[in-house]
Protein backbone atom coordinates (compact mmCIF):
# COMPACT_ATOMS: atom_id res chain seq x y z
CA UNK A 1 0.00 0.00 0.00
CA UNK A 2 2.61 2.18 0.30
CA UNK A 3 3.98 2.83 -3.28
CA UNK A 4 0.68 3.90 -4.54
CA UNK A 5 0.13 6.17 -2.19
CA UNK A 6 3.62 7.69 -2.07
CA UNK A 7 3.60 9.61 -4.62
CA UNK A 8 0.19 11.52 -3.47
CA UNK A 9 2.25 12.21 -0.14
CA UNK A 10 4.81 14.34 -2.26
CA UNK A 11 2.57 16.56 -3.62
CA UNK A 12 0.23 16.48 -0.84
CA UNK A 13 2.37 20.17 0.75
CA UNK A 14 2.10 22.01 -2.11
CA UNK A 15 -2.15 21.23 -1.98
CA UNK A 16 -2.14 21.90 1.71
CA UNK A 17 -0.61 25.31 0.75
CA UNK A 18 -3.05 26.01 -1.34
CA UNK A 19 -5.82 25.30 0.29
CA UNK A 20 -4.35 27.23 2.70
CA UNK A 21 -3.19 30.23 1.40
CA UNK A 22 -5.43 30.21 -2.18
CA UNK A 23 -8.49 28.69 -2.27
CA UNK A 24 -9.72 29.83 1.29
CA UNK A 25 -9.02 33.61 0.69
CA UNK A 26 -10.16 33.27 -2.75
CA UNK A 27 -13.59 31.17 -1.08
CA UNK A 28 -13.62 33.58 2.32
CA UNK A 29 -13.54 36.66 -0.86
CA UNK A 30 -16.31 35.68 -2.22
CA UNK A 31 -18.51 35.88 0.63
CA UNK A 32 -17.44 38.80 1.90
CA UNK A 33 -18.49 40.71 -1.06
CA UNK A 34 -21.84 39.06 -0.35
CA UNK A 35 -21.90 40.85 2.78
CA UNK A 36 -22.08 45.10 3.80
CA UNK A 37 -19.03 44.45 5.90
CA UNK A 38 -17.09 47.44 7.85
CA UNK A 39 -12.87 46.97 7.78
CA UNK A 40 -12.61 47.34 11.37
CA UNK A 41 -16.45 46.18 12.30
CA UNK A 42 -16.36 42.27 11.27
CA UNK A 43 -19.23 41.35 13.32
CA UNK A 44 -21.73 43.82 12.34
CA UNK A 45 -21.95 42.60 8.65
CA UNK A 46 -25.09 41.97 6.95
CA UNK A 47 -25.39 40.06 4.20
CA UNK A 48 -27.01 41.50 1.18
CA UNK A 49 -26.35 39.08 -1.43
CA UNK A 50 -25.61 40.41 -5.31
CA UNK A 51 -25.96 44.34 -4.14
CA UNK A 52 -22.76 44.77 -3.61
CA UNK A 53 -21.87 43.67 -7.83
CA UNK A 54 -25.16 45.70 -8.76
CA UNK A 55 -24.00 48.82 -7.07
CA UNK A 56 -20.33 47.91 -8.93
CA UNK A 57 -21.98 48.08 -12.69
CA UNK A 58 -23.44 51.47 -11.53
CA UNK A 59 -20.27 52.68 -10.15
CA UNK A 60 -18.81 55.56 -12.62
CA UNK A 61 -15.23 55.15 -10.75
CA UNK A 62 -15.63 51.69 -11.12
CA UNK A 63 -15.87 51.82 -14.97
CA UNK A 64 -13.38 54.26 -15.29
CA UNK A 65 -10.31 52.48 -13.34
CA UNK A 66 -11.68 49.07 -15.60
CA UNK A 67 -11.27 52.01 -18.94
CA UNK A 68 -7.47 52.39 -17.30
CA UNK A 69 -6.43 49.15 -16.78
CA UNK A 70 -7.31 47.91 -20.17
CA UNK A 71 -5.57 51.23 -21.89
CA UNK A 72 -2.68 50.70 -19.62
CA UNK A 73 -2.32 46.80 -20.51
CA UNK A 74 -2.41 47.65 -24.28
CA UNK A 75 0.00 50.16 -23.79
CA UNK A 76 2.57 48.18 -21.75
CA UNK A 77 1.70 44.26 -23.15
CA UNK A 78 2.17 44.71 -26.70
CA UNK A 79 5.09 46.95 -26.75
CA UNK A 80 6.70 44.84 -24.50
CA UNK A 81 6.17 41.26 -25.98
CA UNK A 82 7.35 42.96 -29.55
CA UNK A 83 10.43 44.33 -27.68
CA UNK A 84 11.10 41.06 -25.77
CA UNK A 85 11.04 39.20 -29.16
CA UNK A 86 13.38 41.53 -30.73
CA UNK A 87 15.20 41.44 -28.20
CA UNK A 88 15.63 37.60 -27.53
CA UNK A 89 16.09 37.19 -31.37
CA UNK A 90 19.49 39.13 -31.49
CA UNK A 91 20.65 37.30 -27.99
CA UNK A 92 19.75 33.90 -29.95
CA UNK A 93 22.48 35.11 -32.91
CA UNK A 94 26.15 34.52 -32.74
CA UNK A 95 27.33 37.86 -30.77
CA UNK A 96 30.70 38.38 -28.44
CA UNK A 97 29.58 38.59 -24.95
CA UNK A 98 26.15 37.16 -25.06
CA UNK A 99 26.48 35.97 -21.34
CA UNK A 100 27.19 38.90 -20.26
CA UNK A 101 24.22 40.43 -21.91
CA UNK A 102 21.71 38.20 -21.28
CA UNK A 103 22.55 38.49 -18.04
CA UNK A 104 22.11 42.24 -18.37
CA UNK A 105 18.70 42.49 -19.57
CA UNK A 106 17.69 40.62 -16.19
CA UNK A 107 18.88 43.31 -14.21
CA UNK A 108 15.69 45.86 -14.34
CA UNK A 109 13.61 42.87 -13.22
CA UNK A 110 15.26 41.87 -10.11
CA UNK A 111 15.85 46.17 -9.23
CA UNK A 112 13.31 47.34 -6.72
CA UNK A 113 9.62 48.51 -8.29
CA UNK A 114 9.89 51.48 -5.57
CA UNK A 115 13.42 52.65 -6.68
CA UNK A 116 12.34 52.31 -10.48
CA UNK A 117 8.74 54.19 -9.63
CA UNK A 118 11.07 56.82 -8.13
CA UNK A 119 13.51 57.50 -10.75
CA UNK A 120 11.01 57.34 -13.45
CA UNK A 121 8.87 59.78 -11.65
CA UNK A 122 11.62 61.98 -11.51
CA UNK A 123 12.79 61.19 -15.40
CA UNK A 124 8.73 62.48 -16.06
CA UNK A 125 8.70 65.57 -13.64
CA UNK A 126 7.30 68.85 -15.00
CA UNK A 127 9.98 71.34 -13.85
CA UNK A 128 13.23 69.01 -13.74
CA UNK A 129 12.73 65.76 -15.51
CA UNK A 130 15.24 64.97 -17.72
CA UNK A 131 12.05 63.82 -21.00
CA UNK A 132 11.01 67.32 -20.52
CA UNK A 133 14.80 68.72 -20.95
CA UNK A 134 15.08 66.88 -24.06
CA UNK A 135 11.60 68.54 -25.63
CA UNK A 136 13.26 71.83 -24.57
CA UNK A 137 16.56 71.31 -26.52
CA UNK A 138 13.89 70.55 -29.74
CA UNK A 139 11.73 73.43 -29.34
CA UNK A 140 8.64 71.92 -27.28
CA UNK A 141 6.69 72.81 -24.44
CA UNK A 142 7.03 71.10 -21.14
CA UNK A 143 4.45 68.43 -20.73
CA UNK A 144 2.85 67.92 -17.65
CA UNK A 145 2.83 64.07 -17.43
CA UNK A 146 0.97 63.22 -14.50
CA UNK A 147 -1.64 65.60 -15.43
CA UNK A 148 -2.55 64.62 -18.71
CA UNK A 149 -4.95 61.46 -19.18
CA UNK A 150 -2.53 59.57 -22.50
CA UNK A 151 0.38 61.30 -20.76
CA UNK A 152 0.38 59.83 -17.55
CA UNK A 153 -0.61 56.18 -18.96
CA UNK A 154 2.42 56.42 -21.34
CA UNK A 155 4.63 57.23 -18.47
CA UNK A 156 3.64 54.42 -16.17
CA UNK A 157 3.88 52.23 -19.24
CA UNK A 158 7.30 53.13 -20.09
CA UNK A 159 8.57 51.92 -15.71
CA UNK A 160 6.58 48.42 -16.49
CA UNK A 161 7.87 47.61 -20.29
CA UNK A 162 11.71 48.81 -18.85
CA UNK A 163 11.11 46.59 -16.27
CA UNK A 164 9.80 43.41 -17.72
CA UNK A 165 10.94 43.19 -21.53
CA UNK A 166 14.08 41.47 -20.75
CA UNK A 167 12.25 38.90 -18.11
CA UNK A 168 10.11 37.88 -21.09
CA UNK A 169 13.24 38.00 -23.51
CA UNK A 170 14.50 35.46 -21.27
CA UNK A 171 11.54 33.27 -21.58
CA UNK A 172 11.76 33.48 -25.80
CA UNK A 173 15.32 32.95 -25.88
CA UNK A 174 14.73 29.69 -24.12
CA UNK A 175 12.04 28.51 -26.63
CA UNK A 176 14.49 30.05 -29.14
CA UNK A 177 17.02 27.23 -28.22
CA UNK A 178 14.03 24.19 -28.63
CA UNK A 179 13.73 25.35 -32.37
CA UNK A 180 15.68 22.96 -34.41
CA UNK A 181 18.50 24.97 -36.83
CA UNK A 182 17.80 22.80 -39.38
CA UNK A 183 14.50 25.08 -39.89
CA UNK A 184 16.78 28.30 -40.17
CA UNK A 185 19.43 26.54 -42.25
CA UNK A 186 16.90 25.60 -44.78
CA UNK A 187 14.94 29.12 -44.67
CA UNK A 188 18.30 30.37 -45.18
CA UNK A 189 19.16 28.43 -48.53
CA UNK A 190 15.82 29.33 -49.60
CA UNK A 191 16.61 32.70 -49.69
CA UNK A 192 14.72 33.98 -46.66
CA UNK A 193 15.31 37.53 -44.71
CA UNK A 194 15.99 37.40 -41.15
CA UNK A 195 12.41 39.22 -41.23
CA UNK A 196 11.19 36.28 -43.10
CA UNK A 197 12.70 34.19 -40.76
CA UNK A 198 11.59 35.31 -37.68
CA UNK A 199 7.49 35.83 -39.33
CA UNK A 200 7.62 31.96 -40.79
CA UNK A 201 10.08 29.72 -38.50
CA UNK A 202 10.22 31.99 -34.87
CA UNK A 203 6.99 32.72 -34.52
CA UNK A 204 4.75 29.70 -35.63
CA UNK A 205 6.88 27.73 -32.90
CA UNK A 206 7.06 30.36 -30.09
CA UNK A 207 2.90 30.71 -30.61
CA UNK A 208 2.02 28.49 -27.07
CA UNK A 209 5.82 30.86 -25.44
CA UNK A 210 4.05 34.10 -26.59
CA UNK A 211 0.21 32.79 -25.21
CA UNK A 212 1.93 32.59 -22.16
CA UNK A 213 3.88 35.21 -21.90
CA UNK A 214 0.99 37.72 -23.16
CA UNK A 215 -1.65 35.87 -20.22
CA UNK A 216 1.16 36.36 -17.20
CA UNK A 217 1.65 39.51 -18.69
CA UNK A 218 -2.22 40.61 -18.75
CA UNK A 219 -2.84 38.89 -15.36
CA UNK A 220 0.67 41.65 -14.36
CA UNK A 221 -1.74 44.40 -15.67
CA UNK A 222 -4.64 43.78 -14.03
CA UNK A 223 -2.98 43.98 -10.75
CA UNK A 224 -0.95 46.97 -11.53
CA UNK A 225 -0.84 49.21 -8.55
CA UNK A 226 2.88 50.07 -7.39
CA UNK A 227 3.81 52.18 -10.45
CA UNK A 228 0.45 54.25 -10.16
CA UNK A 229 0.09 54.54 -6.61
CA UNK A 230 4.03 56.29 -6.28
CA UNK A 231 3.41 58.25 -9.87
CA UNK A 232 1.03 60.88 -8.49
CA UNK A 233 2.13 63.89 -7.45
CA UNK A 234 -0.12 63.90 -3.68
CA UNK A 235 1.90 61.87 -1.98
CA UNK A 236 -0.19 58.89 -0.36
CA UNK A 237 -3.16 59.95 -2.77
CA UNK A 238 -4.81 56.33 -4.00
CA UNK A 239 -7.26 57.73 -6.30
CA UNK A 240 -4.68 58.01 -9.51
CA UNK A 241 -4.37 61.55 -10.20
CA UNK A 242 -6.77 64.21 -9.68
CA UNK A 243 -9.44 63.56 -12.41
CA UNK A 244 -8.49 59.60 -11.33
CA UNK A 245 -6.70 59.44 -15.36
CA UNK A 246 -4.61 56.48 -14.01
CA UNK A 247 -6.38 54.74 -11.44
CA UNK A 248 -6.32 51.37 -12.13
CA UNK A 249 -8.38 48.35 -10.44
CA UNK A 250 -5.88 47.41 -8.15
CA UNK A 251 -6.02 50.92 -6.66
CA UNK A 252 -10.22 51.39 -6.79
CA UNK A 253 -9.63 47.94 -4.70
CA UNK A 254 -7.42 49.65 -1.95
CA UNK A 255 -9.65 53.16 -2.25
CA UNK A 256 -12.45 50.88 -1.33
CA UNK A 257 -11.49 48.48 0.68
CA UNK A 258 -8.41 49.74 3.02
CA UNK A 259 -8.85 53.82 2.84
CA UNK A 260 -12.90 53.92 3.09
CA UNK A 261 -13.04 50.64 4.88
CA UNK A 262 -16.05 49.27 2.57
CA UNK A 263 -14.74 45.75 2.98
CA UNK A 264 -17.21 43.68 1.29
CA UNK A 265 -17.62 46.36 -1.86
CA UNK A 266 -13.79 45.95 -2.08
CA UNK A 267 -14.01 41.91 -1.80
CA UNK A 268 -16.55 42.40 -5.08
CA UNK A 269 -13.90 44.45 -6.96
CA UNK A 270 -11.45 41.72 -6.18
CA UNK A 271 -13.84 39.05 -7.21
CA UNK A 272 -14.85 41.02 -10.28
CA UNK A 273 -11.11 41.22 -11.01
CA UNK A 274 -10.46 37.02 -10.86
CA UNK A 275 -13.15 37.00 -13.36
CA UNK A 276 -11.48 38.96 -15.80
CA UNK A 277 -8.83 37.36 -15.46
CA UNK A 278 -10.49 33.90 -16.13
CA UNK A 279 -12.26 34.99 -19.21
CA UNK A 280 -8.93 36.93 -20.49
CA UNK A 281 -6.81 33.33 -19.80
CA UNK A 282 -9.97 31.09 -22.00
CA UNK A 283 -9.59 33.27 -24.42
CA UNK A 284 -6.01 33.31 -24.67
CA UNK A 285 -6.53 29.18 -24.53
CA UNK A 286 -8.46 29.42 -27.82
CA UNK A 287 -7.01 31.76 -29.62
CA UNK A 288 -3.59 29.50 -28.63
CA UNK A 289 -5.34 26.28 -29.44
CA UNK A 290 -7.05 27.86 -32.91
CA UNK A 291 -3.66 29.37 -34.19
CA UNK A 292 -2.03 25.48 -33.71
CA UNK A 293 -4.87 24.27 -36.06
CA UNK A 294 -3.96 27.00 -38.86
CA UNK A 295 -0.36 26.32 -37.85
CA UNK A 296 -0.70 22.65 -38.86
CA UNK A 297 -3.41 23.02 -41.49
CA UNK A 298 -1.05 25.41 -43.13
CA UNK A 299 1.76 23.18 -43.09
CA UNK A 300 -0.53 20.18 -45.05
CA UNK A 301 -1.15 22.16 -47.47
CA UNK A 302 2.50 23.56 -48.32
CA UNK A 303 3.25 19.90 -48.36
CA UNK A 304 0.47 18.88 -50.86
CA UNK A 305 1.17 21.53 -52.89
CA UNK A 306 5.10 20.87 -53.25
CA UNK A 307 3.76 17.02 -53.89
CA UNK A 308 1.97 18.40 -56.53
CA UNK A 309 4.49 20.79 -57.82
CA UNK A 310 6.63 17.73 -58.40
CA UNK A 311 3.77 16.03 -60.18
CA UNK A 312 3.31 18.66 -62.71
CA UNK A 313 6.97 19.09 -63.81
CA UNK A 314 7.09 15.26 -64.06
CA UNK A 315 4.01 15.88 -66.17
CA UNK A 316 5.70 18.62 -68.44
CA UNK A 317 8.43 15.94 -69.82
CA UNK A 318 8.38 15.38 -72.75
CA UNK A 319 7.84 11.44 -73.96
CA UNK A 320 10.56 11.22 -75.57
CA UNK A 321 12.64 12.07 -72.20
CA UNK A 322 10.25 9.67 -69.99
CA UNK A 323 11.01 7.08 -73.01
CA UNK A 324 14.70 7.87 -72.20
CA UNK A 325 14.33 7.50 -68.64
CA UNK A 326 12.71 3.98 -68.74
CA UNK A 327 15.20 2.74 -71.70
CA UNK A 328 18.20 3.51 -68.81
CA UNK A 329 15.86 1.71 -66.03
CA UNK A 330 15.41 -1.17 -68.46
CA UNK A 331 19.57 -1.08 -69.17
CA UNK A 332 21.89 -3.69 -67.65
CA UNK A 333 24.08 -2.01 -64.98
CA UNK A 334 27.55 -1.61 -66.13
CA UNK A 335 28.87 -4.12 -63.62
CA UNK A 336 26.30 -7.31 -64.82
CA UNK A 337 26.90 -6.52 -68.46
CA UNK A 338 29.55 -9.61 -68.74
CA UNK A 339 27.26 -12.15 -66.94
CA UNK A 340 24.13 -10.66 -69.52
CA UNK A 341 26.56 -11.21 -72.12
CA UNK A 342 27.52 -14.91 -71.19
CA UNK A 343 23.92 -15.79 -70.43
CA UNK A 344 22.61 -14.51 -73.78
CA UNK A 345 25.37 -16.65 -75.40
CA UNK A 346 24.37 -19.65 -73.47
CA UNK A 347 20.96 -19.26 -74.33
CA UNK A 348 21.76 -19.20 -78.31
CA UNK A 349 23.93 -21.87 -78.08
CA UNK A 350 21.37 -24.03 -76.34
CA UNK A 351 18.75 -23.17 -78.68
CA UNK A 352 21.27 -24.03 -81.14
CA UNK A 353 21.69 -27.53 -80.26
CA UNK A 354 17.73 -27.76 -79.46
CA UNK A 355 17.62 -27.30 -83.32
CA UNK A 356 20.29 -29.39 -84.03
CA UNK A 357 18.24 -32.14 -81.90
CA UNK A 358 15.02 -31.29 -83.20
CA UNK A 359 15.79 -31.29 -87.28
CA UNK A 360 14.78 -34.41 -89.25
CA UNK A 361 17.62 -36.13 -89.76
CA UNK A 362 19.94 -34.43 -87.93
CA UNK A 363 22.50 -36.22 -85.87
CA UNK A 364 22.33 -36.65 -82.49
Amino acid sequence: MTAPIAPYGFVAPFFLLFVAFGLFPMLYTAWVSLTDRDLLRPDDAEFIGLQNYVDLMGDTYFWNATKNTFALMFLCTVPQLVLALLLAHVLNSRIRARTLFRMGVLLPNITSIVAVTIVFSSLFGYNFGLFNWLLGLVGIDPVNWQAGEWTSKIAIASMVIWRWTGYNALIYLAAMQAIPKEQYEAAAIDGASTWRQIWHVTLPALRPTIAFTALVSIIGQIQLFTEPLLFTTEPGSVTGGIDRQFQTLALLLYEEGFRLRHFGYGSAIAWLMFLITVLLAVAAYFVTASGMRVAHASSRRRNRGRGAGRTGRLDTLSTDALAALAASAKAPAPGRAGANGQSSRRTSADSGRGGNENTPGGTR
